[in-house]
């Protein structure tokens, strides 16, 4: 197929829709640096061919998304049409390696059935039936895993088909997908004891209750006490920085116009996904060009919102102070279709999609569970051996991309490789960037079951004191980020992990840590910190807290969005921070015309819409813990407020569901609850979403 040539420059087609579809006043806070662009931008309906050098097909037609030549600066290689043809999605993926354990004599084998026998025997949930039989079940599964590892997948599918935990067993839990992952787990997994106990619940159909948080033994855990009384404040340096926030962009080189965008059951917007009820040759909903709730970001839908994000934050001759992307670029593939050329090919185009056109600095990203092969799985380097390291491809990738786009030096790179793509970040003003793999605490991760009674088995919260600490000592502020949540509802992270990073954010808050990040949701959610594990919730507790960024993705049921950040350049509080949408409802109408494309529209102020009744507060303040625990105790004054927060959660989207009565009691719960362990104990479940 012909490669076709670059015709048109990006940033001239971004200011010809500019001028066009950006028709409102330019707004402004009154403080430096503070002036925001239009109150709305209108893209082309031209797809920007300029955005990459050469293409599988024709990128202005309307009918297909375009397919470009990506060539990977790190690897050399030019990623084939196949990996992304719409029409032609591999079922299997015979190219990667998937590795195993490797066998163990017969001693190891011996030694390691009568340890968990003995674990059994010890476990105090071991007369629950259901849980005592998934037990069983796994102890079964382990010596598979030892003996004969080559079968660990078929075991896996057993297991899988036992407790019915999917219809496509054999092709999600086999061999070319979870497989070989699940059987170096069960191979390490103490199954007999709380490892197991975890799996079966998490995993195997609750088959085993959910306990609260161990016992915690921060005994030696911090290098020193925290300081008392704190140290002075930052003061204020009157100089605001303009910082974005994008998350969850999940691109998909696979979307296809005109598809099912209702689809029964997976990612929607596929040509082979269709309406069981409409059947495979009848479209119930056909997909448009830009985009559909149940589907994630085409290259039309990102074209778009990368061309309004310079226009809306006023940053297109200034380019952003910096930028934080808090993970997930890859589409939501089931396991069979994913491989590892797919994922890389995805963070080629996306980080240099934001490197040519944000204007930005440095762009500081941490990795989302959608961001590995075999989707959220990261093993600890405790595994030893080549086990140690099978993941090694992917941190070398995006550390070497990171590097060659300036974002990073050569040190930060080599830490990100050893630490699981998580790194710090020194800045010349001052400020500390630290980033975590916070697969390393979401529970559909494999990996994180193993040693399980450990505190930190993969070494992650270590490494985060540590820089904290070394933070304390310098006097220096730290923004920390990740992407799998620690708290809200408590539905994605696991309880022990969140507990002890709660207990790390008590120690070295509000004087070292400034704020969190994370992302994930898809929602635009917050969550607060308290002294003390959250025992005395008030205004004079709230120590820290966590801003979780609104997606790109409209999936599922959402509205597209992103937020800027105004950032005080002496204390780096956050001043105040701006939110912006696209109405996905109507990318429809769209369709049959090429002058104009999405309209991003200026959403909110976090200030102006949630601190009217907030008192003693001066317009320079910062949006920090303290601030937002007054604002829930105007949430708890004013239910009218809650109904705000949940429509801008959703971005407006036309489907979200209200909240009222239990549910606003929960969602108030949520936002004072940083960690899993917090949610469980304090809060009612079941309203974390507004999908």
């Amino acid at each position: 197929m012909a490669l076709l040539p670059v015709t048109m420059q990006f940033f001239a087609l971004a200011a010809i829709a500019a001028a066009a579809g950006s028709n409102s006043s330019t707004a402004s806070t009154g403080v430096g640096n503070s002036t925001l662009g239009p109150s709305n931008f209108t893209a082309s309906g031209v797809f920007p061919a300029s955005l990459f050098h050469a293409y599988y097909n024709n990128p202005t037609a309307t009918d297909e998304q375009p397919q470009p030549v990506i060539s990977d600066p790190v690897t050399r290689v030019v990623y084939p049409f196949s990996l992304t043809d719409p029409k032609n999605i591999p079922q299997v993926d015979v190219k990667d390696p998937h590795i195993l354990p490797p066998k163990q004599s017969s001693d190891a084998i011996l030694s390691a059935a009568l340890a968990q026998i003995s674990s059994i025997g010890q476990n105090a949930f071991f007369a629950n039936s259901s849980c005592a039989r998934c037990q069983a079940q796994l102890l079964a599964a382990k010596v598979v895993a030892l003996a004969a590892p080559e079968r660990g997948p078929d075991v896996a599918v057993a297991l899988c088909e036992t407790f019915q935990v999917s219809t496509t067993c054999n092709t999600t839990w086999g061999a070319d997908a979870l497989g070989s992952v699940i059987t170096q787990v069960l191979a390490f997994a103490d199954v007999g004891g709380f490892d197991g106990q975890m799996i079966c619940q998490n995993f195997l159909r609750s088959a085993c209750p959910l306990p609260g948080a161990s016992p915690l033994n921060l005994t030696n855990w911090f290098a020193k006490p925290k300081p008392n009384p704190l140290p002075v404040p930052k003061r204020s340096s009157g100089k605001l920085l303009k910082v974005l926030h994008l998350s969850d962009f999940h691109l998909d080189p696979r979307y296809a116009t005109g598809s099912e965008a209702n689809c029964t059951s997976g990612l929607c917007c596929r040509a082979n996904n269709h309406n069981s009820p409409a059947g495979s040759n009848t479209t119930a909903l056909p997909a448009p060009r830009f985009g559909a709730y149940r589907c994630d970001t085409p290259y039309s839908l990102a074209a778009a919102a990368l061309a309004a994000i310079p226009v809306l934050t006023a940053t297109e001759n200034t380019g952003f102070d910096f930028m934080v992307y808090t993970g997930d670029l890859v589409s939501h593939d089931t396991e069979n279709q994913l491989s590892r050329d797919y994922v890389l090919y995805t963070e080629t185009v996306v980080y240099d999609l934001f490197k040519r056109t944000l204007g930005s600095g440095p762009v500081y990203v941490a990795l989302g569970n959608h961001d590995s092969y075999n989707q959220a799985q990261d093993a600890p380097h405790a595994l030893g051996g080549e086990l140690s390291s099978q993941f090694s491809w992917n941190y070398d990738h995006v550390a070497s991309l990171w590097k060659e786009k300036g974002w990073i030096s050569e040190s930060v790179a080599q830490l990100a490789r050893a630490h699981y793509a998580g790194y710090m970040v020194r800045r010349q003003d001052g400020l500390r960037i630290i980033t975590l793999n916070t697969d390393l605490w979401y529970h559909a991760n494999w990996f994180n079951f193993i040693n399980m009674t450990q505190l930190d088995p993969s070494g992650m919260l270590r490494f985060l004191t540590d820089e904290l600490q070394d933070a304390e000592d310098a006097g220096e502020r730290v923004w920390i980020m990740g992407h799998v949540l620690s708290g809200w509802d408590g539905a994605d992270p696991l309880v022990n992990p969140t507990n002890l990073f709660y207990q790390i954010v008590d120690r070295y808050s509000p004087h070292v840590i400034a704020n969190i990040f994370w992302g994930h949701t898809h929602e635009d959610e917050h969550s607060i910190f308290y002294t003390n594990n959250a025992t005395n919730i008030s205004a004079e507790t709230a120590v820290s807290q966590a801003w979780i960024a609104p997606s790109i993705t409209p999936l599922t049921n959402l509205n597209s969005g992103f937020r800027m950040y105004l950032v005080d350049s002496g204390t780096f509080d956050i001043i105040d921070a701006h939110t912006w949408r696209s109405d996905v409802n109507a990318f429809s109408q769209l369709d049959g015309q090429t002058k104009f494309g999405p309209t991003y529209v200026y959403e909110y102020s976090t200030r102006e819409a949630y601190g009217a009744n907030i008192t003693g507060w001066g317009a320079s303040d910062p949006l920090n813990a303290t601030w937002w625990h007054l604002v829930t105790e105007q949430m708890e004054a004013n239910p009218d407020l809650i109904t705000t927060f949940n429509t801008f959660q959703g971005k407006q989207s036309v489907l979200s569901t209200t909240c009222t009565g239990q549910c606003a009691t929960a969602r108030v719960c949520y936002m004072r609850s940083g960690s899993a362990a917090i949610a469980f104990q304090n809060c009612p479940s079941g309203f974390g979403s507004v999908q």
